[in-house]
């Protein structure tokens, strides 16, 4: 009989996360109370101001009564054969996860080592820089000058160590996107083994011709993923599911590492019977867009300067002369309504604020219009 001698234990070392995590802030979720305000107007994450289709709620509550002790279909079949039938995709060449978060991170772990490079574009998902570095990659920021991806910027930080590109489209804190040409363009002049990741998380409120998803690039262009969310306009975000589409090999990658029960059985009900309802998304999605016209328009008018978006979020820039971001935002929360700064790294003197429904957007335009009426102290 042999007895193992253990490594002797060495005082005052220890182990040390993967380099660079350190440097990384934690995320930051959108702020949802104010001390002393029972129930204030939360337009800080994004969220849905309608909610989810009847259907998927009705479909959540039939599946608490009558199926909480199954576990979920690991295969997504349901679900994903709606998305595809939706969309007009192919099913096979889907997988959900648990938002498209946890995609983006199956992605890079499937994809990227220690010491790959990734270009992010500037105003990319956050969760995206976090992700890339957690497996040792090095992530290199592209500008944004005009305030959307830029694709010359981009290209000009890809190397022959560039693993991956990310982009936002549209963006955020902006709301920004970029036009068909310019992302295949992109694309196009991409290395060949270097992966475009499109996160399309807002791609539900666009309506714009020149707009493309990403599903027509990742059928005509290899080593090409799109990513999408059931958070925003399908009022989803606390069942926390997403979609990908990405050629069949990518996909398979993918599907090897994706724990088998990633996404839960209420978030695969109702996502399933939300991305059915198109009548009711389109509801919310005119309804979003009319509304967010509406408050460009009205805010302007009172002398703040208001970026035009495509998404269900707006960013208000305001000059210097006395009125601040940080001020309008104190002065918001003041009167009970939650906006979100933007952290360092963004635009400056800027605010961001969820489109609400038209009672919460009014709230909005009178308590900024006396803001702005109020004589700087």
């Amino acid at each position: 009989m042999t007895t193992q001698t253990l490594p002797e234990k060495k005082s005052g070392t220890n182990l040390q996360p993967v380099e660079g995590l350190l440097k990384l802030a934690p995320y930051r979720q959108g702020k949802s109370t104010i001390s002393g305000v029972d129930r204030p107007l939360k337009l800080s994450s994004n969220e849905s101001m309608a909610g989810p289709s009847p259907k998927a709620r009705l479909a959540v509550a039939d599946l608490a009564s009558t199926g909480a002790h199954l576990y979920p279909d690991g295969s997504q079949s349901g679900l994903r054969t709606a998305i595809g039938k939706v969309f007009e995709l192919d099913a096979d060449r889907i997988v959900c996860g648990n938002g498209s978060d946890e995609l983006i991170q199956l992605l890079m772990r499937a994809y990227l080592s220690p010491g790959d490079e990734v270009v992010l574009s500037q105003y990319s998902f956050g969760m995206a820089f976090v992700h890339a570095t957690s497996i040792g990659a090095i992530t290199i920021s592209a500008d944004e000058p005009d305030l959307k991806p830029d694709v010359d910027e981009m290209l000009r930080h890809v190397t022959d160590k560039t693993k991956m590109v990310v982009l936002a489209t549209p963006n955020n804190p902006v709301g920004q996107y970029l036009s068909r040409s310019e992302l295949v363009r992109l694309r196009e002049l991409l290395p060949e083994q270097v992966m475009l990741l499109i996160d399309s998380a807002y791609a539900d409120y666009v309506v714009e011709d020149d707009y493309e998803s990403g599903e027509q690039l990742v059928d005509s262009h290899p080593n090409t993923v799109m990513t999408r969310t059931f958070s925003k306009l399908y009022g989803l975000a606390a069942l926390r599911v997403g979609w990908m589409y990405a050629r069949p090999e990518v996909i398979d990658a993918v599907q090897r590492i994706r724990t088998p029960f990633n996404v839960n059985a209420a978030a695969l009900a109702a996502a399933e019977a939300a991305v059915g309802d198109t009548e009711f998304t389109r509801f919310v999605r005119d309804e979003n867009n009319s509304e967010r016209e509406r408050l460009h328009a009205e805010l302007e008018a009172i002398g703040i300067e208001f970026i035009p978006s495509f998404a269900n979020f707006y960013l208000l820039r305001f000059a210097d002369n006395g009125k601040t971001a940080e001020a309008a935002g104190a002065f918001l929360e003041k009167n009970g309504i939650i906006p979100r700064p933007v952290n360092a790294g963004g635009p400056e003197n800027c605010l961001r604020i969820t489109v609400g429904l038209p009672a919460d957007n009014d709230r909005v335009i009178t308590t900024l219009a006396h803001f702005m009426e109020a004589t700087p102290a």
